[in-house]
C-alpha cells in the first residue's frame, strides 16, 4: 500500500490518499464509488480539561482537526463535504454517517438539503460507554448512522438475509448493541496512547460493509482516521479508497491495513434473498422430467392432491391452474407458495418440490 497525493487522475483503489477530503473528492472520477463510509469530525466544542472524580485528566477529543469556529462554518464544511461525496457515488450509491449528539442532526438536515434519501437511522449503542464524570447529564451511551441512498429512486444494496443470519435468524433491527474499541482492538502510537481518539470498531464496520455492500464494491472513506474501514473492507473482500490528512494516522493505517489478510472467496459468500435467486418456472421441472405429466402432488398438510399437466399447470377436483393459483383455491386463501405447499412421493416419502427447484438452481449456479 502507498499513499497518493490528492492530485491522483485514476481511481485508486486499495490506497490512502493525503490531503484535504473535499479537494481530493473532486479530484477523483465522478460516478466511481458504491458506498461512502464517513466518520466526520463531530464538533464536540469541548471547553476545557474533563477529569475524573479522583481528579485524573479523561483523554478527550481535543485535536485541531474537530475544532470549529461556529455552527455555519461547521454547516458549510459538512455541505461542502457531502456535495464533493455525492458526486462520486454511483447512481445506485449510498453512504452511512456516523456521528454525535454533538453533529448528526445538522448533517442529518444538510443530507437531505444535498439530495440524499434517508433509509434509517441506526443507533450504535455501545455496551461499554465511557461513564459521565461529572455526574451531570446521562451517560452518552449511544452513536447515531445515517443510512442514505443517492436519491430517492436509488436501488441501493441491503442484503437483508445475510444480515438476518448475522443475527441468529431474527431480522436484523436498527438498534445494534456493540462494544468500543477497548483492549487488543485499540491501535496504540509510539508513545503507549491512543493512536486516535475516536477509533471505530472493527464489529460495526463488519456489519455496514455485510449489509449494504457486495465483494468488489468500492468503498470510500473521506475520513480515514487510523483505517477501520479500510481493514474492514479488504477482510471482506471490498476495495477501498482512505483519505486522510493527518500523517500520523496514515502511518498508522498503512501498517495496520498491511498486516490484513483477505477472506477466502467461499468464506465471502453471504446469504442472499430468495428473491435474488435465479426464477425457475414450475413447467421447467415437467419439461425436464423431473415430475410427469399426470404425477400427482400432495399438499404438506396431506389434505388435498392435484395432477401435473403438460404445460406446467395443476388440475384438481374443482380447478386448475399454477401451483400457486390451485394451493391458494384449495387452502381459500389470497395466495400461497406453490413451492413449499405441494409435495410428491417417491417411494412413499413426501419429496417438497422446492427440492427439485433447488436441485435447477445449483446447476445454473455453477
Amino acid at each position: 500500500m502507498t499513499t497518493m497525493t490528492k492530485s491522483a487522475a485514476a481511481l485508486p483503489l486499495n490506497t490512502i490518499l493525503d490531503g484535504d477530503c473535499i479537494e481530493v473528492m473532486n479530484a477523483l472520477p465522478e460516478a466511481s464509488v458504491d458506498l461512502i463510509f464517513a466518520d466526520p469530525p463531530y464538533n464536540l466544542q469541548l471547553r476545557g480539561d474533563l477529569v475524573r472524580p479522583d481528579n485524573s485528566r479523561v483523554d478527550a477529543v481535543d485535536d485541531e482537526w474537530d475544532q470549529f469556529a461556529s455552527f455555519k462554518a461547521y454547516d458549510d464544511f459538512t455541505r461542502a463535504w457531502l456535495k464533493a461525496a455525492r458526486r462520486l457515488l454511483k447512481p445506485n450509491g449510498a453512504i452511512w454517517v456516523i456521528g454525535s449528539y454533538h453533529n448528526i442532526f445538522r448533517v442529518g438536515a444538510a443530507l437531505q438539503d444535498a439530495g440524499f434519501w434517508i433509509l434509517n437511522d441506526v443507533v450504535w449503542r455501545k455496551s461499554n460507554p465511557m461513564p459521565n464524570f461529572r455526574g451531570k447529564r446521562f451517560t452518552n451511551a449511544h452513536e447515531t448512522m445515517i443510512w442514505a441512498g443517492k436519491d430517492e429512486n436509488a436501488k441501493y444494496t441491503f442484503n437483508y438475509e445475510a444480515l438476518k443470519a448475522l443475527n441468529e435468524g431474527i431480522q436484523m433491527r436498527s438498534d445494534w448493541v456493540l462494544p468500543i474499541c477497548t483492549g487488543h482492538e485499540r491501535l496504540k502510537d509510539e508513545k503507549g496512547d491512543k493512536a486516535h481518539p475516536t477509533q471505530k470498531p472493527e464489529s460495526l464496520l463488519h456489519r455496514v460493509l455485510v449489509g449494504s455492500t457486495n465483494p468488489g464494491d468500492v468503498i470510500l472513506d473521506p475520513f480515514f482516521g487510523t483505517g477501520t474501514t479500510g481493514a474492514v473492507a479488504k477482510m471482506l473482500g471490498r476495495d477501498f479508497i482512505g483519505i486522510e490528512r493527518e500523517e500520523a494516522y496514515r502511518k498508522v493505517a498503512e501498517k495496520r491495513i498491511s498486516k490484513v489478510r483477505k477472506f477466502d472467496k467461499e468464506a465471502l459468500e453471504t446469504s442472499v434473498s430468495k428473491r435474488a435467486e435465479p426464477r425457475v418456472p414450475f413447467g421447467q421441472l415437467v419439461e425436464r422430467g423431473m415430475l410427469r405429466p399426470g404425477e400427482e402432488l400432495y399438499s404438506m398438510n396431506g389434505r388435498f392432491k392435484a395432477k401435473v399437466r403438460a404445460d406446467g399447470t395443476l388440475i384438481g377436483s374443482d380447478v386448475k391452474g399454477s401451483i400457486h393459483q390451485v394451493g391458494a383455491a384449495y387452502e381459500k386463501a389470497p395466495s400461497c407458495n406453490g413451492w413449499t405447499y405441494w409435495c410428491f412421493k417417491r417411494e412413499g416419502k413426501k419429496v417438497p418440490i422446492d427440492i427439485l427447484r433447488q436441485q435447477i438452481r445449483a446447476e445454473m449456479n455453477t
